[in-house]
């Protein structure tokens, strides 16, 4: 589902609404960096000028982190698992065919609209409040430490991912350039 798909709904102040139907609650998971080994790729970012189509498609090739994919199949047995990432929306089935290579569910998958280039920290903070809407958020890993600065900042229930260290060129993709 795309970002600008989300609706926006009220959350309540502590970062997650009731579940609403006995659902289970959410357990968030971003992709590059908590799931996905990007050092590869980034390389791609580097170069000047950038070259995200080339970054972007590369993605197919990236090596699972085990630690991160450890912590999805953990939070399965007692959440539902959505994703939330910053890659564009036409990656989605390149996303869902490495998803699915490493054993890992395809959906739901939040991605950001083509042509939407705010830095992840505002985009991935506006999902979250439209799924809290309707779903108690139970947990958020990200690797961006942006992101999970401003969603702590709310009250969200966040884990900084570190088994990547997360890269400069990275951070100033995310931020700067509103791309990832």
């Amino acid at each position: 589902m795309a970002v600008d798909q989300m609706p926006d709904q009220p959350r309540d102040g502590s970062g997650a609404a009731a579940a609403r139907d006995g659902a289970r609650a959410l357990a968030v998971f971003d992709i590059d960096g908590v799931l996905a080994d990007v050092t590869h790729r980034l390389h791609f970012l580097d170069a000047r000028p950038q070259r995200w189509e080339r970054f972007f498609a590369a993605a197919d090739r990236d090596p699972l982190l085990e630690e991160g994919a450890k912590r999805l199949r953990v939070a399965l047995t007692a959440h539902d698992v959505v994703y939330l990432t910053g890659r564009p929306e036409r990656n989605r089935r390149l996303t869902e065919r490495w998803l699915a290579r490493h054993g890992l569910p395809t959906e739901p998958l939040y991605m950001r609209p083509d042509d939407d280039h705010r830095p992840a920290r505002i985009v991935k903070r506006e999902v979250l409040r439209g799924l809290a809407g309707s779903r108690t958020v139970a947990s958020v890993i990200d690797d961006d430490p942006a992101v999970v600065a401003v969603l702590e900042a709310e009250g969200w229930p966040v884990e900084l991912a570190t088994w990547l260290p997360h890269s400069s060129t990275l951070r100033d993709a995310q931020e700067r350039a509103g791309r990832t």
